[in-house]
């Protein structure tokens, strides 16, 4: 008996009905003659068994990459030397061609079940179990590394970075709640083995909470995997001197930049005669003797773009001078990123939506023991594994995989429209 399969989004194909288990349940598989659809591929209804295929504009431009390696490794082979910038390219187009192969294979092989599921009568629960427990799964990661790998990279998506971290709406409680997001950064970086180090950090006059921090994690590639942690981050307890246990709402913000260093920024970027105004002043709160007896804090204005950094935590001025001029070159690179990124979207006759806007991104609600990132609609019920770092790699990756769905979106409609 012939029964018709949907292949979502618009496909429609003819196919066998085949009894497995018994006769207890059925089967609805089809064979691809040829190139394999881009659609979500369905068997019965078996959520196991659905992976989402690549979008031929995709493909095509995942082969013209891969003719630009070849081009390059043809340039190796003829004992010429890569230049820095392609030899970073040749780095990026060789794991991408890595995946793109793997990725074919595994279309082959989930052909080839297929084929055995309809054929073979012997074969068929076999193959089925296979592509539920491997072929599918390993698929949809392929696919999802292959998305990602065909995006351009991130301007910024090789350096370390700086986390700046400020209490919002909430009093005291947002302070506390402030801390707690520098704890949780430094563990996540301790369950990584990245190195790091608390830059700046000032307590409230009342030792409770922190009025600002910044910490830097120097591991290289460390922007790209924490850029999207920028934004407002709220949280929903019960604070430790509330006496009729009401439920507090406070926020933080979180600004994530790339860590610039001297080469970069001076390759980049030249400071004039009257672009900066540098202070220097007494440094106030804890510290011992040197708080307010010596001339140790610096605080740098950039006069063009108003952007002020303020530094005192060591007692000399020249570190602190030295902190403050990576903080501000951080600042300045960051913000010229973004503009050119609002050119770009304004430019466009169709907006998208983003990971990248700056409003209360994620939502900490100690009473129901869970977190939500309000972006891509994600929900953790575990915020001790988050608050410890071991469970913020969830989080992360369910933002990312939203950013690279949006995209990619983006892109095929770039490569349709042939831009």
């Amino acid at each position: 008996m012939n029964v018709i399969v949907r292949l979502n989004p618009v496909f429609w194909l003819s196919s066998r009905s085949l009894v497995v288990n018994g006769g207890r349940s059925l089967k609805n598989v089809f064979a691809f003659r040829g190139y394999l659809k881009y659609s979500t591929i369905s068997i019965h209804e078996n959520e196991n068994l659905k992976f989402e295929n690549i979008h031929p504009a995709l493909i095509k431009r995942a082969k013209q990459l891969k003719t630009e390696l070849l081009d390059l490794e043809k340039y190796l082979s003829e004992g010429k030397v890569l230049k820095a910038e392609e030899s970073k390219k040749f780095s990026q187009l060789s794991s991408l061609s890595r995946i793109y192969d793997e990725y074919g294979n595994e279309i082959n092989n989930y052909k080839e079940l297929i084929q055995l599921v309809e054929n073979d009568d012997s074969l068929k629960d076999d193959a089925l179990l296979e592509l539920e427990k491997s072929t599918v799964p390993r698929l949809k990661y392929l696919v999802s590394k292959l998305k990602t790998r065909l995006l351009p990279p991130h301007e910024f998506h090789d350096k370390p970075c700086i986390l700046e971290l400020r209490p919002g709406v909430g009093g005291n409680e947002a302070m506390i709640f402030t801390q707690d997001l520098l704890g949780m950064y430094e563990r996540y970086a301790q369950v990584h083995k990245w190195s790091y180090e608390v830059l700046s950090k000032n307590e409230h006059s009342s030792g409770i909470g922190l009025v600002d921090a910044v910490l830097v994690i120097n591991e290289p590639g460390s922007y790209n995997r924490l850029r999207l942690e920028s934004g407002v981050h709220r949280v929903q307890r019960i604070p430790e001197t509330e006496t009729k246990g009401r439920t507090h709402t406070s926020t933080a913000a979180v600004v994530v930049l790339p860590k610039m260093s001297e080469i970069d920024s001076n390759s980049e970027r030249k400071f004039g005669p009257d672009d900066l105004r540098i202070d220097v002043m007494r440094a106030s709160g804890k510290g011992g003797q040197h708080v307010n007896t010596t001339e140790s804090a610096v605080r740098i204005t950039h006069i063009p773009t108003g952007i002020v950094v303020s530094i005192q935590d060591e007692r000399s001025q020249h570190k602190n001078k030295a902190k403050a001029m990576m903080i501000l070159r951080s600042r300045l690179a960051e913000r010229e990123r973004l503009e050119r990124i609002e050119k770009e979207r304004s430019d466009r006759t169709s907006q998208v939506s983003s990971t990248d806007r700056s409003d209360k991104i994620r939502t900490y609600n100690y009473a129901q023991n869970r977190i939500t990132d309000h972006r891509c609609g994600f929900t953790l019920y575990d915020i001790e594994g988050c608050m410890s770092g071991e469970k913020l790699d969830d989080i992360m990756d369910a933002v990312e995989a939203k950013e690279t769905e949006d995209r990619s979106k983006s892109l095929i409609e770039e490569l349709e429209n042939g831009k």
